[in-house]
């Protein structure tokens, strides 16, 4: 079978914790995370360089903690511990299909993985490894989002694609009104306008400054990945004109 050619030579893969649930309602569910393990290793033997940045949302979100009335930035820091587990447990999977990968976080924990640099990002990519980004930023007030536009600038992806729960960006949420329209391509600045809940809007300025277009897709679709990455969109594409 024939490999089909890749539209993108780098990019990174937007996760949320979330997915990773799969049907439970916290947590990882293995088996999910093997799927998307598969889906990424399909990828990477197209050639493509593959960042990931996870969410941990199954796990703990710092909001959570502000909302009852707790410290915020402490709130922030556990759920970024959330991110080290889930990209822990990615690793996990990608190892088991013999796909080489490093964790780099943005907290320096050495003894369960790298530090986060730049350098050391790209020492990996090269290399032909899937590096997987936890800790989000490092900083508090910093959602997973802005992590992924901020480590997407800095590796030089060429795209940003958001494994979401539906297969785009809707006028409204498809699970709640039937009459919700999907957009095939939007720009940055019109999903700024619009208030669409695509990324925060720090994240969106910030792949809008460095040109990086982001593709919004279903990560629930077996080899969806892969098929974007190929060129065959089925989501949606917000890019400059």
């Amino acid at each position: 079978m024939t490999q089909p050619t890749p539209v993108y030579k780098r990019v990174l893969l937007k996760a949320s914790g979330e997915a990773l649930m799969g049907e439970q309602g916290f947590g990882i569910d293995v088996t999910v995370a093997d799927r998307m393990a598969g889906d990424i290793a399909e990828v990477r033997a197209m050639g493509v360089q593959v960042g990931v940045v996870v969410g941990g949302g199954n796990i703990f979100r710092g909001v959570a903690v502000a909302s009852k009335g707790g410290d915020r930035v402490t709130g922030d820091h556990m759920g970024m511990l959330a991110t080290v587990i889930n990209a822990l447990a990615l690793a996990t999977s990608l190892r088991k299909l013999g796909v080489d990968c490093e964790v780099l976080s943005a907290i320096s924990m050495p003894e369960i993985c790298q530090s986060f640099s730049q350098r050391a990002a790209l020492h990996h990519l090269e290399r032909g490894k899937v590096v997987i980004f936890a800790g989000g930023t490092g900083n508090p007030f910093f959602t997973t989002d802005s992590a992924a536009a901020l480590r997407g600038a800095e590796i030089g992806a060429q795209a940003i694609l958001k494994g979401t729960q539906v297969d785009g960006i809707y006028s409204a949420d498809p699970k709640k009104d039937p009459t919700a329209t999907r957009f095939d391509t939007l720009t940055h600045e019109e999903v700024l306008q619009k208030g669409l809940a695509v990324m925060d809007v720090a994240a969106v300025a910030l792949a809008r400054e460095n040109s990086i277009p982001i593709i919004v897709f279903s990560i629930h679709e077996k080899g969806a990945f892969a098929k974007i990455v190929a060129g065959e969109v089925r989501g949606t594409i917000v890019k400059d004109k």
